[in-house]
């Protein structure tokens, strides 16, 4: 048994640029530089595809395929964890098919699986807009938050969506069988009810993980909005069911479904000014977030006893030099493996000798 969780050796195959790329890590942070388009953020999308999901790209997995002769590709990974060390592998051959393989320790395994081994979370430049793009993108930010504490959480929202995809077809085909319909909204009911409690659960864990944290980023004093399905302290299946059996006419003639976790919001506050995240300037838009992703990885040291694996992609470019060299302490002092990306080694320069330094030159074929 180990208390650290990281990747010691990661080996990539006609990943996008990366034709070949092998190397083995000690667990320390790793700082990945170089000039744009040398793959950097390549390599973090792959360590991501490790986790359940997508990836952080959320890419077809024929636009990961490198390039010119897109095959297919392959990532393996070998990581120190709470139970010792584990090989992870996702791969896929384009010319038989194009679906994924997935196993952990050379056995077939779902999605999920994924998730109980590594928790991964990441931040992206993309994500800086966050509070103030639509509500389906803090929906999956907090979607993948929930995930990091509970690896179920995205079979369940999948089947959530299965249900409720079917249902508004039959309920746009006039099709009000009620032995169809029954079925289908039990399920949503069932796994709707499991969405919200897990998604209010890991909202209360991150507010109590912010509590008495020293930190240099602002509390975010955040919420679930929108849903419009009741409380979960009065959360029932039952209720649920009845109510959606209730909506049928009203969400046939709307096209969809009108009240459900799928509406749900993430609303934050800026707990020190009594300020909307989406009125605040983009630099502290920006600091929220962090503040968030690590509140995330303090909850989770704290509930499985091992800490998760951070992707930072190009954050150090957006935060002054004090804010850089908190962000790097608090790193450190959580015990987390975070890859973090950036142009150049003087963007790192406050981690000194506590993080790997892995330099990249000009890609083998496509860049990031």
């Amino acid at each position: 048994m180990s208390d650290t969780c990281f990747i010691k050796a990661l080996d990539l195959r006609r990943f996008r640029s990366h034709v070949a790329f092998s190397r083995s890590f000690d667990g320390r942070p790793v700082a990945i530089f170089g000039p744009n388009g040398a793959g950097k953020t390549n390599i973090i999308e792959a360590i991501s595809l490790l986790s359940p999901g997508r990836g952080l790209r959320a890419a077809k997995s024929e636009d990961m395929a490198g390039r010119p002769d897109p095959i297919g590709w392959a990532i393996r990974a070998t990581a120190d964890t709470v139970d010792g060390e584990r090989e992870l592998a996702v791969s896929i051959d384009l010319r038989t098919g194009g679906r994924r393989k997935l196993t952990v320790d050379e056995a077939p395994v779902g999605q999920a699986a994924l998730g109980e081994v590594l928790r991964i979370l990441w931040l992206t430049p993309a994500m800086d807009r966050l509070w103030i793009e639509g509500a389906s993108e803090r929906r999956r930010f907090l979607d993948r938050t929930t995930l990091a504490f509970d690896p179920k959480h995205a079979e369940r929202s999948a089947a959530y969506e299965r249900a409720m995809r079917e249902r508004n077809r039959l309920l746009k085909e006039g099709v009000f069988d009620p032995s169809w319909l029954d079925a289908l909204e039990a399920q949503m009911a069932e796994h709707g009810a499991q969405i919200v409690i897990a998604r209010s659960k890991t909202v209360d864990r991150l507010r109590d993980a912010q509590e008495g944290a020293s930190s240099a980023f602002p509390r975010a004093d955040i919420a679930v909005v929108g849903e419009d399905s009741p409380a979960v302290d009065d959360l029932d299946a039952t209720q649920y069911r009845q109510r959606l059996a209730d909506s049928r006419r009203r969400d046939a003639a709307a096209g969809r479904t009108l009240f459900g976790p799928h509406r749900g919001d993430l609303e934050a506050i800026y707990k020190e000014k009594s300020m909307p995240a989406r009125e605040c300037s983009t630099g502290e838009q920006k600091a929220l977030l962090i503040s968030l992703v690590l509140a995330t990885a303090r909850g989770i040291c704290a509930e499985i006893s091992a800490p998760p694996i951070l992707l930072l992609d190009e954050v150090a470019a957006h935060l002054d030099e004090g804010r850089r060299a908190s962000l790097y302490d608090e790193i450190v002092d959580l015990g987390v493996q975070a890859w973090m990306t950036g142009t150049g080694p003087e963007l790192f320069t406050a981690l000194g000798s506590r993080a790997e330094m892995l330099e990249l030159a000009s890609p083998d074929s496509v860049a990031d």
